[in-house]
């Protein structure tokens, strides 16, 4: 990784009418990193990638992106950026290979067509008219479009939404063969999997801002447990709090979910779990679900704010 910025976000806002969709945000991206954009619908996340795309003015802010500001550097930026947006619109009457070199006649210089077919897995699929594609080829199409232009600086908007597995571990190698060549990509996802996979660094936004930066293993870390276990209580839970769990060994916090459901971060989960199912049977307490989990970003977002990513 370089020391040079692909992309630097200062001070940035936009607002919808009564809506603040990006507040006070900044970012820097090296150049060679894959970043990820992560945080519930609504978060300010697409906002801000269209903005440094240059398809969204902002209120307010700085954005310089490949060394450039839009406002007076539009067409160069242009040739050198690969977008691919949330929902992609192709003519459903064009072949495969027909969409590819429409989009390549669109740069001065790129990457072969046939080339570009081969890399997204659609050779079988040339000749077929993209209305006939699945769900995950159109996808994959949409990626063969966002490269043909052999971009230094590669945009994905929320790039596995709605796929199967199979389609978005596609998608997720085709990414990494990206990563590979040395280029830079601002990703935008909900999917946490898919950042601690992909990302080198991914910042979490939530209403508009930046509430956690870093690695995903430094920022899992940051929870000071490796596991979570979460269970649900058959019947009254009153005789237990906070307070009792946390005193169980290798626990670092407790909370409530709601009812009779709870949560604990852990640092031992071979300890804390006969700690855990002793201490409901002095209580004379049921255990009505058990379950548990490598800690992830997603317990990131719920430390930071209270709420599940898929609440908005």
């Amino acid at each position: 990784m370089s020391g040079a910025l692909a992309v630097s976000v200062r001070a940035l806002r936009k607002r919808y009418d009564d809506v603040v969709a990006v507040d006070g945000l900044d970012l820097e991206i090296p150049t060679g990193e894959c970043f990820g954009l992560l945080g519930p619908n609504g978060a300010g996340k697409t906002t801000t990638v269209e903005i440094c795309e240059g398809l969204t003015a902002p209120d307010e802010g700085d954005v310089i992106v490949l060394g450039r500001r839009w406002a007076t550097d539009e067409r160069a930026l242009r040739e050198r950026l690969g977008i691919q947006l949330q929902e992609t619109q192709l003519a459903e009457k064009l072949t495969v290979a027909e969409t590819v070199r429409l989009f390549r006649s669109f740069y001065a210089r790129g990457r072969s067509i046939d080339d570009v077919i081969r890399v997204v897995q659609l050779d079988e699929k040339r000749d077929g008219r993209v209305g006939k594609l699945s769900g995950g080829q159109k996808q994959r199409l949409a990626l063969a479009c966002a490269i043909v232009g052999d971009p230094e600086l590669l945009f994905l908007d929320e790039p596995t939404t709605g796929l199967d597995p199979q389609s978005r571990r596609q998608i997720w190698d085709l990414v990494e063969e990206f990563k590979a060549m040395g280029r830079t990509l601002l990703l935008t996802t909900h999917y946490m999997d898919e950042a601690e996979r992909l990302c080198d660094r991914v910042a979490i936004i939530d209403h508009g801002k930046v509430i956690a930066l870093g690695a995903p293993r430094d920022l899992i870390a940051s929870l000071g447990a490796e596991h979570v276990v979460e269970f649900v209580l058959a019947g009254s839970s009153d005789s237990l709090s906070d307070e009792s769990l946390r005193r169980l060994e290798g626990v670092r916090a407790a909370r409530r979910i709601d009812g009779n459901a709870w949560e604990l971060r852990v640092s031992e989960l071979h300890r804390t779990v006969p700690a855990l199912l002793a201490e409901l049977a002095q209580r004379r307490l049921q255990l009505a679900e058990l379950r548990t989990h490598s800690a992830t970003l997603e317990d990131v977002f719920v430390h930071l704010t209270g709420r599940q990513l898929r609440d908005e």
